[in-house]
Formats: C-alpha cells, sequence, structure tokens
C-alpha cells in the first residue's frame, strides 16, 4: 500500500482529499496547523513554514513512518484573508520547504495544488478567449495568485535539476460541498454575480479524485492542469451569461449549453478525470 502526506488535511478540500485516498486504499498520514478530529487516519500537527517540522513529518518521526508522495494543499487559501505580506510569507515558504523536505526525503511523486486564480480571476479584465484553458500565459492579480504562479514556476526548475521527478499541480476552481448547493440558484438572480470565475465550482469529491488521478500520472516533470466541474454554476445557457458579461471575448468553439468555461479537456485527456457530481444532480 502507497503511503502520501496530505498538507492542509483539515482544510474544505484536504478533508475529501483525506477520505477518498483511505477509501482508493492509501495510507495517509494527514498534515495541518489544526489537529485532526478524524479517529481512523494517522494524523500530525506541522507549520510547514519551519523547514525541520517539514521534513520530520517527511521523512518520519517517532512512530510516523516515512511516505512515498506527497499532496501539497496546505496554504493560506484565498486572498484577502490575511495581509498579503503574511499570505506570501506563509505560502511561499511552506511551498518550498515541504518540496525542499520531499526531495531530501527521497519522494519523486508529488500532486500540489495551485490555483484557478492564475488564469485571471477574478476577470475585471476579460479572459484571451473561452473556454479558457492552460495555454496562455498566468495573470496573477493578486498576491495569493502570483505565489501560486511563482509555486508552478518553482515546479518546472525543480524537475529540471531533478529529471526524475514528478509533480502535477491542480488548478482548482471555487470548492463546494453539496451543502454550499442552496446557494446556486440565486446566481441566476444577476449575470456578473459570478463573472469572476467563468461561473466555475468544484465538487469537493470530484477534486478528490482529481488528487488521486494526479498521484497516478507519476510521468516525470512538471505539468499543470484545471480541475472544475463539467458545468456551470448557473441555470442560464452559456451564451446568454458570455452576452451578458463579455460579449467581445472570442469563443473558440462550440459549447454545450450549461458546460464549464474552465476548460477540462486536458485533464480528461491526460489525467483521465472525469466529474462525477453536479449540483444539478444534487438538486434535482
Amino acid at each position: 500500500m502507497a503511503r502520501v502526506a496530505v498538507t492542509g488535511s483539515s482544510g474544505k478540500l484536504g478533508r475529501a482529499v483525506v477520505s477518498h485516498l483511505l477509501e482508493s486504499g492509501w495510507d495517509v498520514l494527514a498534515l495541518d496547523r489544526v489537529p485532526s478530529t478524524r479517529g481512523d487516519v494517522e494524523s500530525a500537527v506541522v507549520d510547514l513554514t519551519d523547514a525541520g517540522q517539514a521534513f520530520e513529518a517527511l521523512a518520519g518521526f517517532d512512530e510516523h513512518a516515512p511516505v512515498d508522495a506527497l499532496v501539497h494543499l496546505a496554504a493560506v487559501p484565498a486572498p484577502g484573508l490575511m495581509p498579503n505580506s503574511a499570505i506570501f510569507a506563509n505560502n511561499a515558504t511552506a511551498s518550498h520547504n515541504v518540496y525542499s523536505a520531499a526531495l531530501r526525503a527521497g519522494i519523486r511523486n508529488i500532486v500540489w495544488a495551485s490555483s484557478e486564480t492564475v488564469l485571471g480571476l477574478p476577470f475585471d479584465e476579460d479572459p484571451p478567449y473561452v473556454p479558457v484553458d492552460e495555454e496562455y500565459t498566468p495573470r496573477p492579480t493578486t498576491t495569493y495568485s502570483l505565489v501560486k504562479t511563482l509555486e508552478e514556476e518553482m515546479a518546472r526548475q525543480l524537475c529540471r535539476w531533478h529529471p526524475d521527478l514528478s509533480m502535477t499541480g491542480l488548478r482548482f476552481s471555487n470548492v463546494m460541498y453539496p451543502e454550499d448547493y442552496a446557494a446556486f440558484p440565486g446566481y441566476d438572480e444577476d449575470t456578473a454575480a459570478r463573472r469572476w470565475n467563468l461561473w466555475g465550482y468544484i465538487d469537493a469529491r470530484d477534486g478528490a479524485q482529481a488528487v488521486r488521478r494526479g498521484l497516478e500520472h507519476t510521468a516525470p516533470g512538471a505539468d499543470v492542469f484545471i480541475v472544475a466541474n463539467a458545468d456551470t454554476v448557473s441555470a442560464r445557457p452559456d451564451a446568454e451569461l458570455l452576452a451578458a458579461e463579455f460579449p467581445g471575448v472570442e469563443v473558440r468553439r462550440a459549447l454545450g449549453e450549461h458546460e464549464t468555461l474552465l476548460s477540462i479537456d486536458k485533464a480528461r485527456r491526460v489525467l483521465g478525470f472525469e466529474p462525477e457530481h453536479s449540483w444539478r444532480d444534487e438538486r434535482a
């Protein structure tokens, strides 16, 4: 049984990832600043901004054995939650520490949480085209998304230094649980309410599936993938949403009525990712 450390294990996505990996047969070590409340998973409290703690957590200490793979989700999860200097200091330092620790511990399979924000969110400036994909240069607009962009470059350079290293970055959309879906009908009252991320979302369970598929994708090198659900948060058709909010943006191909405008074509093609949940099914 492969052993994997999940940082940020108590976070919104982290909780779903831990559950899914356990169900999929992984031996999970849950790592977070917040003590785990689960009784079915091995866990430890760790501050990843401390390089020594990061190394011990992955290389093993006391009763905690070393791990074979790493899922790095830990971060201040959005802009505006802390001053920008604190977000940069926490997120950039934690990522550098945990990757350095992983390399020193012999780990060569890493999946990490990048973010849809590198695509240019909140799209105050129009996207270059829709559906947006991984083919254009990142457009960070906040310190939070700047760090995510720097982390993607860090991964590319680390994989250049270590040709046997596999790093898979997942540009997650807005993470949702089924209880969040009660608010979705309200988004139809104003097309601008969710224009900031092209009306995208990711069900936490499908986000967890993407993490597992990322771990199974062990090709050497760094690569990034947009991870979103297959539909939008809106009952309004895509054509209506785009006409109202992005009338001048190029539509590069025919779209389904409610198809995601955050392209998951690459994740489908390379990782085998396919969303299994939709807010429409939950509210049917």
